[in-house]
């Protein structure tokens, strides 16, 4: 049994076009019911009293807390900060990451000088190298996006040259048929076929950059969300801890949401299971 592609059309056609909007807000509501749902029944065992919420305080508390640091200045300070650590990181560790990625899947002799040092270096745990960039680079700003910029950087490279690799062989085929120079290949064949994974490893780049600031906060800094948690733990302020915890899931889901958001006319030609019309 067959459907003919008309049927499809009229049954897509039939769709109204406000159940199509009201399902653009109805995704991002299910995200947070989760989310939601896990505050509140915290938020009620406290209520009930089975438990002191000491350790582990209400939302209620966390949100008070928050709402304390917004007035006095310091939250919006300590964002800024750790926001452009991030933001300067992510930039260095990107270029740095593609450009050998696509050098190392391109081209087959610099993939076997690299590869293997870099495979080997992505093994390091990122607490490791806090010591060397302190003596190399200092406790100041330098250290810290270095070390954010390393924790981007393997992703990217690794989903650049993975993705170079796993490029069918018969579309390159046919731009050798075609006799498509080697810019015109990259440009017309590689760079499509590469971009989703692409993007994939930008966001997995992105988490591993909101975990490294963390690590890069704790190197003597007086600024930054890290700062709180450190502050907030020396304090004996666990409020201040999830409070910090919690601004750093809103601003990583927000910023891997602005990614996604701006790759996505990029990707408009795939035609892939998970492409839903009316997606965001």
């Amino acid at each position: 049994m067959t459907i003919d592609a008309p049927v499809l059309e009229q049954a897509d056609a039939a769709v109204p076009p406000v159940a199509v909007r009201l399902s653009r807000y109805v995704r991002p509501a299910l995200g947070l019911l989760l989310p939601v749902g896990l505050a509140a029944g915290w938020e009620l065992a406290v209520w009930l009293g089975y438990s002191n919420g000491r350790l582990v305080p209400p939302p209620t508390k966390v949100f008070a807390t928050i709402l304390e640091l917004a007035k006095s200045g310091e939250l919006s300070r300590h964002i800024t900060t750790t926001l452009s650590r991030v933001a300067a990181g992510f930039a260095l560790g990107v270029v740095a990451g593609t450009l050998l990625g696509a050098v190392s899947g391109y081209w087959g002799l610099a993939r076997r000088l690299l590869d293997p040092t870099v495979q080997a270096l992505r093994a390091i745990p990122s607490i490791a190298w806090v010591p060397l960039f302190i003596l190399w680079l200092g406790i100041f700003e330098t250290s810290k996006v270095a070390l954010i910029a390393v924790g981007v950087f393997f992703p990217v490279y690794l989903g650049v040259m993975g993705a170079i690799h796993s490029v069918d062989r018969k579309i390159v085929e046919v731009g050798r048929i075609f006799r498509l120079s080697g810019p015109a290949m990259i440009r017309r064949i590689l760079l499509p076929a590469v971009l989703p994974a692409y993007v994939v490893a930008l966001r997995v780049g992105l988490g591993l950059g909101w975990m490294f600031v963390v690590a890069a906060e704790f190197m003597g800094a007086s600024e930054g969300l890290g700062y709180l948690l450190i502050d907030g733990q020396q304090l004996g302020k666990p409020a201040q801890i999830v409070a910090a915890i919690v601004i750093f899931a809103i601003l990583g889901k927000t910023t891997d949401w602005l990614i996604e958001l701006a790759t996505a006319p990029l990707l408009r030609w795939q035609d892939a299971f998970g492409r839903e019309r009316g997606a965001a």
